[in-house]
Protein backbone atom coordinates (compact mmCIF):
# COMPACT_ATOMS: atom_id res chain seq x y z
CA UNK A 1 0.00 0.00 0.00
CA UNK A 2 2.94 2.47 0.65
CA UNK A 3 4.35 1.64 -2.36
CA UNK A 4 1.06 2.75 -4.27
CA UNK A 5 0.92 5.77 -2.63
CA UNK A 6 4.51 6.88 -3.30
CA UNK A 7 4.05 5.60 -6.67
CA UNK A 8 0.55 7.85 -7.29
CA UNK A 9 2.66 10.91 -5.85
CA UNK A 10 5.34 10.57 -8.76
CA UNK A 11 2.63 9.90 -11.18
CA UNK A 12 0.73 13.32 -10.09
CA UNK A 13 4.50 15.28 -9.97
CA UNK A 14 5.21 14.24 -13.20
CA UNK A 15 1.37 15.38 -14.21
CA UNK A 16 2.21 18.89 -12.77
CA UNK A 17 5.16 19.36 -14.01
CA UNK A 18 3.55 18.16 -17.85
CA UNK A 19 0.82 20.64 -17.10
CA UNK A 20 3.55 23.92 -16.54
CA UNK A 21 4.98 22.71 -19.84
CA UNK A 22 1.89 22.34 -22.22
CA UNK A 23 0.88 25.81 -20.56
CA UNK A 24 4.01 26.93 -21.73
CA UNK A 25 4.88 24.96 -24.76
CA UNK A 26 4.84 28.23 -27.39
CA UNK A 27 8.10 29.54 -25.76
CA UNK A 28 10.45 26.77 -26.26
CA UNK A 29 8.79 26.05 -29.80
CA UNK A 30 9.28 29.36 -30.95
CA UNK A 31 13.05 29.59 -29.86
CA UNK A 32 13.59 26.40 -31.70
CA UNK A 33 11.87 28.05 -34.86
CA UNK A 34 13.40 31.13 -34.19
CA UNK A 35 17.23 28.81 -33.94
CA UNK A 36 16.24 27.52 -36.75
CA UNK A 37 16.35 30.72 -39.49
CA UNK A 38 19.74 31.62 -38.69
CA UNK A 39 21.79 28.66 -38.47
CA UNK A 40 25.31 29.47 -37.09
CA UNK A 41 28.20 26.86 -37.42
CA UNK A 42 30.33 25.60 -34.70
CA UNK A 43 32.02 28.51 -31.87
CA UNK A 44 30.42 31.03 -34.15
CA UNK A 45 26.97 30.75 -32.43
CA UNK A 46 26.88 34.36 -30.87
CA UNK A 47 23.01 35.29 -32.12
CA UNK A 48 22.10 31.55 -31.03
CA UNK A 49 23.52 32.14 -27.72
CA UNK A 50 22.16 35.11 -27.43
CA UNK A 51 18.60 34.36 -27.88
CA UNK A 52 18.11 31.19 -25.46
CA UNK A 53 19.95 33.91 -22.78
CA UNK A 54 17.17 35.84 -23.45
CA UNK A 55 14.92 32.88 -23.11
CA UNK A 56 17.07 31.35 -19.89
CA UNK A 57 16.09 34.92 -18.63
CA UNK A 58 12.19 35.09 -19.70
CA UNK A 59 12.01 32.38 -17.74
CA UNK A 60 13.21 34.26 -14.29
CA UNK A 61 16.77 32.47 -14.50
CA UNK A 62 19.29 34.72 -13.22
CA UNK A 63 22.62 32.98 -12.78
CA UNK A 64 23.17 33.06 -16.41
CA UNK A 65 27.20 31.81 -17.25
CA UNK A 66 27.84 32.93 -21.14
CA UNK A 67 30.62 33.07 -23.38
CA UNK A 68 32.07 29.48 -21.99
CA UNK A 69 34.28 27.58 -25.14
CA UNK A 70 33.34 30.91 -26.84
CA UNK A 71 29.69 30.75 -27.43
CA UNK A 72 28.49 28.37 -25.12
CA UNK A 73 26.03 29.12 -21.78
CA UNK A 74 24.50 27.20 -18.77
CA UNK A 75 22.38 28.05 -16.14
CA UNK A 76 21.00 25.94 -12.94
CA UNK A 77 17.97 24.63 -10.99
CA UNK A 78 19.03 24.84 -7.38
CA UNK A 79 16.52 22.45 -4.91
CA UNK A 80 18.58 23.89 -2.12
CA UNK A 81 18.89 20.24 -0.97
CA UNK A 82 21.88 18.14 -0.97
CA UNK A 83 21.86 15.93 -3.63
CA UNK A 84 23.05 14.42 -6.99
CA UNK A 85 23.69 17.08 -10.33
CA UNK A 86 22.33 16.09 -13.72
CA UNK A 87 23.06 18.00 -16.83
CA UNK A 88 20.57 18.76 -20.00
CA UNK A 89 22.43 19.45 -22.48
CA UNK A 90 21.70 21.09 -25.91
CA UNK A 91 23.58 22.03 -28.65
CA UNK A 92 23.82 25.12 -30.81
CA UNK A 93 25.19 24.88 -34.19
CA UNK A 94 24.02 23.92 -37.78
CA UNK A 95 26.75 22.73 -40.27
CA UNK A 96 27.05 23.84 -43.75
CA UNK A 97 24.23 21.88 -46.13
CA UNK A 98 23.90 23.96 -49.19
CA UNK A 99 20.53 23.60 -50.58
CA UNK A 100 18.33 23.59 -47.27
CA UNK A 101 15.23 24.94 -47.12
CA UNK A 102 16.42 26.73 -43.79
CA UNK A 103 19.95 27.48 -44.69
CA UNK A 104 21.28 30.57 -43.78
CA UNK A 105 22.46 32.83 -46.99
CA UNK A 106 25.38 34.28 -45.53
CA UNK A 107 26.98 31.00 -44.36
CA UNK A 108 25.20 28.02 -46.06
CA UNK A 109 25.13 26.88 -42.33
CA UNK A 110 21.47 24.85 -41.61
CA UNK A 111 19.99 22.91 -39.02
CA UNK A 112 19.77 19.69 -40.70
CA UNK A 113 20.75 17.91 -37.83
CA UNK A 114 18.12 19.49 -35.66
CA UNK A 115 19.96 20.91 -33.08
CA UNK A 116 17.62 23.66 -32.77
CA UNK A 117 15.09 20.93 -31.39
CA UNK A 118 17.82 19.94 -29.14
CA UNK A 119 18.14 23.66 -27.36
CA UNK A 120 13.54 23.36 -27.58
CA UNK A 121 14.28 20.49 -25.47
CA UNK A 122 16.49 21.45 -23.11
CA UNK A 123 14.07 24.47 -22.33
CA UNK A 124 11.08 22.03 -22.21
CA UNK A 125 12.31 20.02 -19.16
CA UNK A 126 13.41 23.51 -17.66
CA UNK A 127 10.16 24.70 -17.57
CA UNK A 128 8.54 21.45 -16.54
CA UNK A 129 11.15 21.17 -13.63
CA UNK A 130 11.01 24.94 -13.08
CA UNK A 131 7.40 24.25 -11.69
CA UNK A 132 7.68 25.45 -7.75
CA UNK A 133 5.74 22.05 -6.69
CA UNK A 134 8.12 19.99 -8.76
CA UNK A 135 11.44 21.84 -7.46
CA UNK A 136 10.74 21.40 -3.90
CA UNK A 137 9.71 17.78 -4.11
CA UNK A 138 13.56 17.39 -5.26
CA UNK A 139 17.10 17.60 -4.38
CA UNK A 140 19.85 18.37 -5.76
CA UNK A 141 20.66 20.72 -8.79
CA UNK A 142 19.82 20.59 -12.60
CA UNK A 143 22.05 22.16 -14.92
CA UNK A 144 20.93 23.24 -18.59
CA UNK A 145 23.91 23.50 -20.68
CA UNK A 146 23.79 25.08 -24.22
CA UNK A 147 26.91 23.74 -25.89
CA UNK A 148 28.35 24.73 -29.00
CA UNK A 149 30.38 23.06 -32.09
CA UNK A 150 29.07 19.15 -31.74
CA UNK A 151 29.58 19.47 -35.72
CA UNK A 152 33.18 18.16 -36.57
CA UNK A 153 33.20 20.37 -39.41
CA UNK A 154 35.32 23.21 -41.07
CA UNK A 155 38.68 21.78 -40.00
CA UNK A 156 40.92 24.10 -41.32
CA UNK A 157 39.53 27.14 -39.74
CA UNK A 158 38.96 25.69 -36.64
CA UNK A 159 42.43 24.38 -36.43
CA UNK A 160 43.65 28.03 -36.97
CA UNK A 161 41.53 28.95 -33.86
CA UNK A 162 43.52 25.99 -32.02
CA UNK A 163 46.76 27.22 -33.14
CA UNK A 164 45.77 30.95 -32.05
CA UNK A 165 44.70 29.66 -28.54
CA UNK A 166 41.25 30.35 -28.42
CA UNK A 167 40.25 26.59 -28.15
CA UNK A 168 42.48 23.49 -27.74
CA UNK A 169 40.04 21.05 -29.09
CA UNK A 170 37.83 21.34 -32.02
CA UNK A 171 34.40 20.11 -30.69
CA UNK A 172 32.08 22.25 -27.73
CA UNK A 173 31.95 19.06 -25.22
CA UNK A 174 35.77 18.59 -25.10
CA UNK A 175 36.38 22.17 -24.44
CA UNK A 176 33.76 22.21 -21.60
CA UNK A 177 35.31 18.71 -20.10
CA UNK A 178 38.38 20.75 -20.18
CA UNK A 179 37.05 24.06 -18.85
CA UNK A 180 36.25 21.96 -16.05
CA UNK A 181 32.16 22.72 -16.91
CA UNK A 182 31.56 19.27 -16.07
CA UNK A 183 33.43 18.59 -12.85
CA UNK A 184 30.08 19.56 -10.71
CA UNK A 185 27.73 17.12 -12.60
CA UNK A 186 27.22 13.66 -11.45
CA UNK A 187 24.76 12.64 -14.43
CA UNK A 188 24.35 14.42 -17.75
CA UNK A 189 21.21 13.52 -20.66
CA UNK A 190 19.99 15.39 -24.08
CA UNK A 191 17.51 14.26 -26.46
CA UNK A 192 18.73 13.82 -30.16
CA UNK A 193 16.13 14.28 -33.47
CA UNK A 194 16.04 11.82 -36.07
CA UNK A 195 14.12 11.37 -39.45
CA UNK A 196 13.39 8.09 -38.61
CA UNK A 197 9.93 7.06 -38.29
CA UNK A 198 9.56 6.52 -34.61
CA UNK A 199 8.87 8.52 -31.85
CA UNK A 200 11.45 7.74 -29.55
CA UNK A 201 14.70 5.37 -30.14
CA UNK A 202 17.43 4.61 -27.79
CA UNK A 203 20.24 2.61 -26.10
CA UNK A 204 22.17 2.75 -28.95
CA UNK A 205 26.34 2.88 -29.26
CA UNK A 206 28.25 5.07 -31.79
CA UNK A 207 31.57 5.42 -33.10
CA UNK A 208 34.31 7.79 -32.29
CA UNK A 209 36.52 9.53 -34.37
CA UNK A 210 39.93 11.36 -34.71
CA UNK A 211 40.36 13.85 -38.03
CA UNK A 212 42.75 14.95 -40.13
CA UNK A 213 43.88 17.93 -42.25
CA UNK A 214 46.11 16.84 -45.32
CA UNK A 215 48.54 19.50 -46.94
CA UNK A 216 49.97 18.12 -50.38
CA UNK A 217 52.56 20.60 -51.86
CA UNK A 218 54.03 20.40 -55.34
CA UNK A 219 55.28 22.86 -58.01
CA UNK A 220 53.42 25.02 -60.39
CA UNK A 221 53.94 24.96 -64.16
CA UNK A 222 52.67 25.23 -66.71
CA UNK A 223 50.19 22.75 -67.50
CA UNK A 224 49.99 22.74 -70.99
CA UNK A 225 53.79 23.45 -72.10
CA UNK A 226 55.32 21.88 -69.35
CA UNK A 227 53.47 20.08 -67.04
CA UNK A 228 56.69 17.99 -66.77
CA UNK A 229 58.51 20.52 -64.56
CA UNK A 230 55.88 20.76 -61.70
CA UNK A 231 54.63 18.21 -59.02
CA UNK A 232 51.32 17.79 -59.21
CA UNK A 233 49.72 17.91 -55.58
CA UNK A 234 46.50 17.09 -56.51
CA UNK A 235 47.42 13.72 -58.60
CA UNK A 236 49.40 12.82 -54.62
CA UNK A 237 45.71 13.79 -53.35
CA UNK A 238 43.70 10.95 -55.39
CA UNK A 239 47.03 8.81 -54.97
CA UNK A 240 45.94 9.24 -51.50
CA UNK A 241 42.25 8.31 -51.79
CA UNK A 242 43.12 5.01 -53.88
CA UNK A 243 45.20 3.95 -51.43
CA UNK A 244 42.68 4.46 -48.59
CA UNK A 245 40.44 2.78 -50.39
CA UNK A 246 42.43 -0.20 -51.08
CA UNK A 247 42.88 -0.70 -47.42
CA UNK A 248 39.14 -0.76 -47.06
CA UNK A 249 39.16 -4.92 -47.08
CA UNK A 250 40.88 -4.66 -44.08
CA UNK A 251 38.62 -2.93 -41.87
CA UNK A 252 37.35 -5.70 -39.72
CA UNK A 253 33.13 -5.47 -39.34
CA UNK A 254 33.00 -5.33 -35.86
CA UNK A 255 35.02 -2.13 -35.59
CA UNK A 256 32.52 -0.29 -38.42
CA UNK A 257 35.51 1.31 -39.39
CA UNK A 258 34.49 4.30 -41.67
CA UNK A 259 36.48 6.64 -43.42
CA UNK A 260 35.48 9.42 -46.00
CA UNK A 261 37.92 11.95 -47.36
CA UNK A 262 37.30 14.51 -49.26
CA UNK A 263 39.61 17.28 -51.19
CA UNK A 264 38.69 21.05 -49.82
CA UNK A 265 41.06 22.81 -51.91
CA UNK A 266 42.08 21.46 -55.41
CA UNK A 267 44.31 23.87 -57.31
CA UNK A 268 43.60 27.46 -57.94
CA UNK A 269 43.60 27.83 -61.78
CA UNK A 270 42.93 25.01 -64.67
CA UNK A 271 46.12 26.37 -66.74
CA UNK A 272 48.52 25.32 -63.82
CA UNK A 273 49.80 22.48 -62.56
CA UNK A 274 48.35 22.42 -58.64
CA UNK A 275 51.04 23.06 -56.30
CA UNK A 276 49.06 23.26 -53.36
CA UNK A 277 46.00 20.50 -52.42
CA UNK A 278 44.30 20.16 -48.98
CA UNK A 279 42.05 17.06 -47.95
CA UNK A 280 39.93 16.09 -45.17
CA UNK A 281 38.76 12.90 -43.55
CA UNK A 282 37.65 11.29 -40.36
CA UNK A 283 38.93 7.75 -38.98
CA UNK A 284 36.00 6.68 -37.45
CA UNK A 285 35.49 3.61 -35.32
CA UNK A 286 34.16 1.43 -32.96
CA UNK A 287 36.36 1.59 -30.36
CA UNK A 288 39.46 3.82 -29.51
CA UNK A 289 41.78 1.16 -30.57
CA UNK A 290 40.63 0.45 -33.84
CA UNK A 291 41.02 4.41 -34.43
CA UNK A 292 44.23 4.11 -33.28
CA UNK A 293 45.04 1.26 -35.80
CA UNK A 294 43.10 2.68 -38.72
CA UNK A 295 44.52 6.09 -38.22
CA UNK A 296 48.38 4.64 -39.35
CA UNK A 297 47.22 3.11 -42.26
CA UNK A 298 45.81 6.08 -43.82
CA UNK A 299 48.92 7.79 -43.02
CA UNK A 300 50.45 5.50 -44.78
CA UNK A 301 48.55 6.19 -47.59
CA UNK A 302 48.52 10.10 -47.44
CA UNK A 303 52.48 9.40 -47.50
CA UNK A 304 51.92 6.92 -50.51
CA UNK A 305 50.58 9.42 -52.26
CA UNK A 306 53.46 11.92 -51.67
CA UNK A 307 56.12 9.64 -52.35
CA UNK A 308 54.28 8.25 -55.50
CA UNK A 309 54.34 11.90 -57.46
CA UNK A 310 57.22 13.74 -55.44
CA UNK A 311 55.30 16.00 -53.01
CA UNK A 312 55.23 16.97 -49.52
CA UNK A 313 52.69 16.45 -47.15
CA UNK A 314 52.20 17.54 -43.89
CA UNK A 315 49.47 15.63 -41.86
CA UNK A 316 47.79 17.00 -38.46
CA UNK A 317 45.81 14.36 -36.93
CA UNK A 318 43.00 16.12 -34.65
CA UNK A 319 41.07 14.50 -31.63
CA UNK A 320 37.26 14.28 -32.54
CA UNK A 321 35.05 12.33 -30.39
CA UNK A 322 35.04 9.35 -28.15
CA UNK A 323 32.86 6.33 -28.93
CA UNK A 324 29.20 6.86 -27.36
CA UNK A 325 28.34 4.64 -24.32
CA UNK A 326 24.90 5.09 -22.75
CA UNK A 327 24.58 3.82 -19.57
CA UNK A 328 22.27 1.04 -18.83
CA UNK A 329 21.11 2.05 -15.48
CA UNK A 330 20.00 5.51 -16.80
CA UNK A 331 18.80 4.31 -19.71
CA UNK A 332 16.56 1.65 -18.04
CA UNK A 333 15.00 5.09 -16.11
CA UNK A 334 14.48 6.84 -19.43
CA UNK A 335 12.52 4.26 -20.50
CA UNK A 336 10.63 3.11 -18.36
CA UNK A 337 8.86 6.76 -18.76
CA UNK A 338 8.66 5.99 -22.55
CA UNK A 339 6.83 3.15 -21.86
CA UNK A 340 4.44 4.86 -19.57
CA UNK A 341 3.75 6.96 -22.66
CA UNK A 342 4.08 4.82 -25.95
CA UNK A 343 3.51 1.72 -27.16
CA UNK A 344 6.33 -0.56 -28.10
CA UNK A 345 5.36 0.47 -31.54
CA UNK A 346 6.32 3.91 -31.05
CA UNK A 347 9.65 2.97 -29.60
CA UNK A 348 12.80 1.41 -31.28
CA UNK A 349 15.84 0.21 -29.66
CA UNK A 350 18.61 1.20 -31.62
CA UNK A 351 22.19 -0.75 -32.59
CA UNK A 352 25.41 0.76 -33.49
CA UNK A 353 25.68 3.91 -35.80
CA UNK A 354 28.85 4.52 -37.71
CA UNK A 355 27.92 8.06 -36.73
CA UNK A 356 29.96 9.80 -33.86
CA UNK A 357 29.12 12.47 -31.29
CA UNK A 358 30.91 14.60 -28.40
CA UNK A 359 28.40 12.96 -26.10
CA UNK A 360 30.79 9.81 -26.65
CA UNK A 361 33.49 11.55 -24.39
CA UNK A 362 30.81 12.94 -21.61
CA UNK A 363 29.94 9.35 -21.23
CA UNK A 364 33.22 8.36 -20.90
CA UNK A 365 33.33 9.85 -17.86
CA UNK A 366 30.24 9.80 -16.15
CA UNK A 367 26.63 8.40 -16.45
CA UNK A 368 25.01 10.08 -19.77
CA UNK A 369 22.30 9.19 -22.18
CA UNK A 370 21.80 10.37 -25.59
CA UNK A 371 18.51 8.97 -26.85
CA UNK A 372 16.54 10.12 -30.26
CA UNK A 373 12.97 11.70 -31.04
CA UNK A 374 10.98 11.46 -34.22
CA UNK A 375 9.23 14.51 -35.58
CA UNK A 376 11.43 15.01 -38.61
CA UNK A 377 11.53 14.08 -41.69
CA UNK A 378 14.12 13.51 -44.50
CA UNK A 379 17.11 10.92 -46.25
CA UNK A 380 19.01 11.49 -42.53
CA UNK A 381 20.22 13.85 -40.72
CA UNK A 382 22.94 16.43 -42.44
CA UNK A 383 21.07 15.94 -45.59
CA UNK A 384 19.18 19.13 -47.52
CA UNK A 385 15.57 17.66 -47.02
CA UNK A 386 16.38 16.98 -43.21
CA UNK A 387 13.45 19.22 -41.78
CA UNK A 388 11.32 19.20 -38.55
CA UNK A 389 7.55 18.93 -38.85
CA UNK A 390 5.92 17.51 -35.37
CA UNK A 391 7.42 20.13 -32.61
CA UNK A 392 5.23 18.96 -30.45
CA UNK A 393 6.83 15.60 -30.44
CA UNK A 394 9.99 16.86 -31.05
CA UNK A 395 10.45 19.44 -28.37
CA UNK A 396 7.22 19.00 -25.82
CA UNK A 397 7.41 15.22 -25.72
CA UNK A 398 11.01 15.17 -25.83
CA UNK A 399 11.39 17.61 -22.50
CA UNK A 400 8.23 15.54 -20.96
CA UNK A 401 10.36 12.47 -21.41
CA UNK A 402 13.80 14.14 -19.93
CA UNK A 403 12.05 16.31 -17.29
CA UNK A 404 10.57 12.31 -15.75
CA UNK A 405 13.56 10.99 -15.93
CA UNK A 406 14.65 14.07 -13.91
CA UNK A 407 12.30 13.66 -11.23
CA UNK A 408 12.84 9.87 -10.52
CA UNK A 409 16.19 10.66 -10.53
CA UNK A 410 15.87 12.93 -7.88
CA UNK A 411 13.04 12.18 -5.35
CA UNK A 412 13.60 10.89 -2.13
CA UNK A 413 16.47 12.95 -1.39
CA UNK A 414 18.22 11.07 -4.98
CA UNK A 415 17.92 8.12 -4.13
CA UNK A 416 17.52 7.00 -7.81
CA UNK A 417 20.57 8.77 -8.81
CA UNK A 418 22.94 7.91 -6.55
CA UNK A 419 22.24 4.23 -7.37
CA UNK A 420 23.27 5.05 -10.85
CA UNK A 421 26.46 6.20 -9.76
CA UNK A 422 26.99 3.41 -7.70
CA UNK A 423 26.57 1.35 -10.33
CA UNK A 424 29.00 3.61 -12.73
CA UNK A 425 32.51 2.72 -13.48
CA UNK A 426 34.18 5.89 -15.28
CA UNK A 427 36.32 4.63 -18.54
CA UNK A 428 38.26 7.07 -17.96
CA UNK A 429 38.92 10.07 -15.64
CA UNK A 430 38.65 13.32 -16.59
CA UNK A 431 42.93 13.40 -16.39
CA UNK A 432 43.15 10.34 -18.35
CA UNK A 433 40.50 11.83 -20.96
CA UNK A 434 42.42 14.64 -21.41
CA UNK A 435 45.91 12.89 -21.52
CA UNK A 436 44.24 10.53 -24.56
CA UNK A 437 43.05 13.80 -26.31
CA UNK A 438 46.36 15.42 -26.57
CA UNK A 439 48.05 11.47 -27.21
CA UNK A 440 45.88 11.95 -30.47
CA UNK A 441 46.84 14.69 -31.41
CA UNK A 442 50.09 15.09 -33.81
CA UNK A 443 51.72 16.76 -36.50
CA UNK A 444 53.51 14.73 -39.32
CA UNK A 445 55.71 16.22 -42.23
CA UNK A 446 56.58 13.98 -44.95
CA UNK A 447 59.12 15.43 -47.62
CA UNK A 448 59.48 13.03 -50.74
CA UNK A 449 63.42 12.85 -51.81
CA UNK A 450 62.46 12.98 -55.32
CA UNK A 451 63.63 15.64 -57.47
CA UNK A 452 62.66 17.25 -60.49
CA UNK A 453 65.65 17.60 -63.40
Amino acid sequence: MILLIEESKLINLKEIAFKALEQNSSIPIDLSKDILSFAESGFKEFKTQEKVASAFKKLGQRNISDNLAITGLKTTLDTGKEGPSIAILGELDGLPVPGHPFENPQSGVAHACGHHIQIGSMLSTLIAIKEPEVLTRLSGKITFMAVPAEEFVEIEWRNNQRKGGKIEFLGGKQEFIKLGFFDDIDISMMTHTTPRNIKFSYGGTDNGLVAKFVEFKGIASHAGASPESGINALNAANIAIAAINSQRETFKDEDHIRVHPIITKGGSVVSAVPDSVNLETFVRGASIEAIKDTSKKIDNCIKAGAMATGASVKITTLPGYLPLQNDTNLMDIYVNNLKETYSNKDLQVDGHSGGSTDMGDVSHIMPAIHPYVGGSEGISNHSADMVTKDYNLAVIESGKMMASTIIDLLMDDGKKAKEVLENFTPILSKKEYLELLRELSSEVFYESSHNIT
